[in-house]
């Protein structure tokens, strides 16, 4: 069995520790994630999926437990290694883009290659690049705020690859995009999953967006409360079976 691209070890997350209002937000959790998995993480508001992502991907640090990253524990590094180790391996998409409207898409995809000193020339090609296979090329030059919400989330897309990282982390990232634009991003990521091995951590409340996912962990109460693997089912019968598990929590209400 190879070793997992991600894997945590009784993960918990104590905010307040120590003081009267203190909680925890996240129980003892073991999970694990094999290089090439295109995970979608779900649940309720307040169920700490947002502080899952945020612990397992170097935004946040656990108060006990460990979290693996393609080999490395991340509670032993110091803030300047973990830096470094998050934009070499990781690469983040978020649902408000988080482009900067004053620098150009170009400025925005090469800021990581930047921060990383990375040469002119090596930089450009780069950039070009990955450009290229979300094909945006001819929106380089325009500015965030002179583009669709699909060339911005494009633009996000490629500053994320651009590191060529080994796991994405998408937080809500089609939650500023309609349908059709939701349905581009999707292929994109499913694309770069197949063709390219790169994992996918998406964080979503849609239902649909899970279904293009090939696992689904659901969080609730700051567990991993199930996990459903795609594994045969077509993509209709694996929507059904996510939007059960989510209807569950609204009939909850009535019983």
């Amino acid at each position: 069995m190879p070793q997992p691209i991600l894997e945590t070890k009784n993960l918990t997350k104590i905010y307040n520790l120590g003081q009267e209002n203190e909680f925890e937000a996240l129980h003892s959790i073991n999970f694990t994630a094999q290089a090439g998995e295109f995970l979608c993480v779900m649940g309720p508001s307040g169920s700490g999926k947002t502080t899952f992502i945020n612990n397992i991907s170097t935004i946040d640090l656990p108060t006990k437990g460990r979290v693996c990253i393609d080999g490395a524990d991340i509670r032993t590094m110091s803030a300047n290694e973990i830096g470094r180790f998050r934009s070499k391996t990781l690469g983040f998409v978020f649902q408000e883009f988080n482009l900067l409207d004053t620098h150009t898409i170009y400025e925005n995809i090469a800021m990581p290659l930047a921060l990383a000193k990375t040469k002119k020339k090596e930089a450009r090609e780069r950039v070009e690049t990955v450009a290229a296979q979300m094909g945006i090329q001819e929106i380089l030059h325009k500015y965030p705020g002179e583009c669709s919400g699909g060339q911005r989330q494009r633009g996000a897309i490629c500053r994320a690859l651009v590191m060529d990282p080994k796991i994405i982390i998408a937080d809500e990232p089609t939650g500023n995009l309609d349908r059709r634009s939701a349905n581009e991003f999707l292929e994109l990521v499913g694309r770069l999953n197949r063709e390219q091995g790169v994992t996918i951590i998406m964080v979503t409340h849609d239902p649909l967006i899970a279904s293009y996912s090939s696992r689904l962990v659901y969080i609730k109460d700051g567990i991993i409360e199930q996990t459903i693997e795609k594994e045969q089912m077509s993509q209709k019968e694996y929507f059904w079976r996510i939007t059960e598990i989510n209807a569950s929590e609204s009939k909850a209400l009535f019983v």
